[in-house]
């Protein structure tokens, strides 16, 4: 399709925040057209959280099998991962979506153009593909373009591939060593997969003294210390210089394709005298990998939009919007999900609540503001680690008075019965108010008892509200919220 077009609506982008919109504002009259360069269906469905989980789940039985080891489980050590066969399970889910996506825009009246889209005046877009170029003016824009892995700026990072790429590799087996570089949630994630899928060197390269920055301190230390004892090598404070390309031969190493790389990294600080970090001249080491995986982080992916031509002011956290998703510089455009710089997460619940009120501000005028109180975050290893409100470092420096409750719960039934070695909680609750100001899980599904939290956190319930036996089923994970409401 080439030529010039009008349309109420021009959607970039095709994931769960750029559906969101497209589909209600098409289903209110509006005529809507929606753009990708890749297929259809954004990171979540395709790259992302579903496929992630369909790798988690099979990890997790290993996992169970290995923990359950002299309790009556037998064969334990018989039971693997077939990679293969678990990829060509996943893309039963992943490979009909771009297909099928397309073709619900269609059924739904929406527009589909593949190619390209950049900004080529205040409401024109230009979309660049091998049929040519189409060139389409909007009275709405709306910028959904998702993120994409930051760059790495370092020599050699072609040697590296992402979380994208490693979920598609197509083999029987994993590589017998793999480096992370980023102690973010996605090395966590992915790390705590290849563990259980038998790979015999998995080491995690962070250049912090924290990795999981946006978690609490204490029960990080508990994932940590949980992750090397199932031989993920987490290092920390290392911040990766160049990741270089050899020979298998020359390093006295085999490999499936003949080739090693091999990741260097400086570290800046030692221990003085008095157990404390101390600056010195960074020291160079490194480590052999028959793979590289980039886990440093994500950013807007929005560079090749040239929001300038839009007149769309932007930073390196995104675009630039009002309390409506409204972009400051251009009131046309708005932007939803992982290109707003704002305070909402990189996560799929923000991506579509993000679209609906975008959806609604296009179609009613800008009456909805968007709130991001409440909203839970998970890292997916094994076990989940999970978050809600304020850390304790946030509520200081904002000069709140509150009681911390905060325990090892290893020694707990709901762990033992499963032998699960590290689990735990800290709970912030206002002394004044006795409202829960923060929720920080670790152990098995945390990932569901953390919505108990944001319910309480969203609706401004106390903890006395929660602290009712009538409310759970018993015995189950839910049922411990009322243990860790009381003092420790």
């Amino acid at each position: 399709m080439i030529g010039n077009y009008l349309f109420d609506l021009i959607v970039i982008g095709t994931g769960t925040a750029g559906s969101a919109v497209a589909s209600k504002c098409r289903s209110e009259g509006l005529t809507v057209a929606i753009i990708d360069e890749i297929p259809f269906g954004g990171t979540c469905a395709i790259r992302g959280c579903e496929p992630k989980k369909i790798l988690l789940e099979a990890a997790k039985t290993i996992d169970s099998v290995q923990r359950h080891k002299d309790k009556g489980i037998v064969n334990v050590d018989e039971t693997h991962i077939k990679w293969h066969d678990l990829i060509r399970f996943k893309r039963t889910f992943t490979d009909p979506v771009p297909k099928e996506k397309e073709q619900s825009y269609v059924n739904n009246g929406i527009v589909p153009f593949h190619g390209r889209a950049r900004f080529v005046g205040t409401d024109l877009i230009k979309i660049e593909n091998d049929s040519g170029n189409t060139t389409l003016r909007g009275k709405h824009i709306v910028i959904a373009t998702g993120a994409k892995p930051a760059d790495l700026d370092i020599h050699g990072s072609e040697n590296v591939i992402t979380s994208d790429q490693f979920m598609e590799l197509n083999k029987d087996q994993l590589p017998d060593s793999i480096v992370f570089i980023g102690g973010g949630y996605i090395s966590f994630e992915f790390a705590h997969i290849a563990a259980r899928c038998g790979i015999k060197k998995i080491t995690i390269l962070h250049r912090g003294r924290q990795p999981l920055g946006h978690f609490d301190p204490d029960l990080v230390n508990q994932l940590v210390k949980k992750s090397r004892d199932i031989g993920i090598n987490v290092l920390l404070e290392k911040k990766v210089e160049r990741v270089d390309r050899q020979e298998a031969s020359l390093v006295d190493s085999e490999n499936s394709n003949g080739i090693k790389l091999i990741v260097y990294y400086s570290c800046n600080t030692n221990p003085n005298s008095n157990g404390e970090s101390s600056l010195t001249e960074p020291t160079i080491s490194k480590v052999e990998a028959d793979m590289v995986i980039h886990g440093a982080g994500r950013v807007p992916n929005i560079k090749g939009l040239d929001l300038v031509s839009g007149n769309v002011e932007h930073t390196t956290r995104g675009i630039k919007v009002n309390r409506y998703l409204q972009s400051i510089s251009n009131p046309i455009v708005y932007a939803s999900g992982d290109s707003v710089d704002n305070d909402g997460a990189p996560l799929t619940p923000v991506a579509s609540y993000d679209g609906n009120i975008v959806a609604n501000n296009i179609l009613n005028g800008n009456n909805m503001e968007s709130n991001y109180k409440g909203l839970p975050s998970v890292v997916f290893t094994i076990p989940t680690l999970a978050s809600v409100g304020l850390i304790e470092k946030e509520a200081r420096e904002q000069g709140l008075k509150f009681r911390v409750n905060y325990k090892d719960t290893s020694k707990w039934y709901s762990s033992r019965r499963i032998g699960e070695t590290h689990s735990g909680f800290k709970i912030l609750i206002e002394e004044e108010t006795d409202k829960i100001l923060g929720a920080h899980l670790l152990g098995s599904h945390s990932e569901e008892v953390i919505n108990i939290f944001s319910i309480a956190i969203r609706l401004g319930l106390t903890a006395k509200d929660l602290n009712n036996p009538i409310l759970y089923a018993y015995p189950t994970n839910s049922s411990n919220v009322i243990y860790m409401l009381q003092p420790q």
